[in-house]
């Protein structure tokens, strides 16, 4: 588990990295509420949480033209999950 865990952590740092400011405030919400989503299982594979965070992020009021939604999409396909 924690060889592949630095992927999505990754992902998050680019993500928030990008956005500037607070991470808690983009990418730390989109990612909480993607790790929220009731349809998220254990056993989900990494291009399926990435497309958890473009849908939290779409839930929390991000449209796709969004900074934050590019920011997130641009983290996934830096670490080599295009979304």
């Amino acid at each position: 588990m924690h060889t592949n865990s630095g992927i999505p952590n990754h992902a998050f740092y680019l993500a928030a990295a990008n956005l500037g400011g607070s991470a808690w405030e983009g990418a730390g919400r989109i990612w909480y509420e993607a790790l929220r989503d009731p349809r998220l299982r254990p056993t989900a594979m990494f291009k399926t949480f990435a497309r958890t965070t473009l849908r939290a992020a779409q839930r929390l009021g991000y449209a796709t033209g969004s900074d934050e939604y590019k920011a997130v999409q641009q983290a996934w396909a830096e670490v080599g999950l295009a979304v």
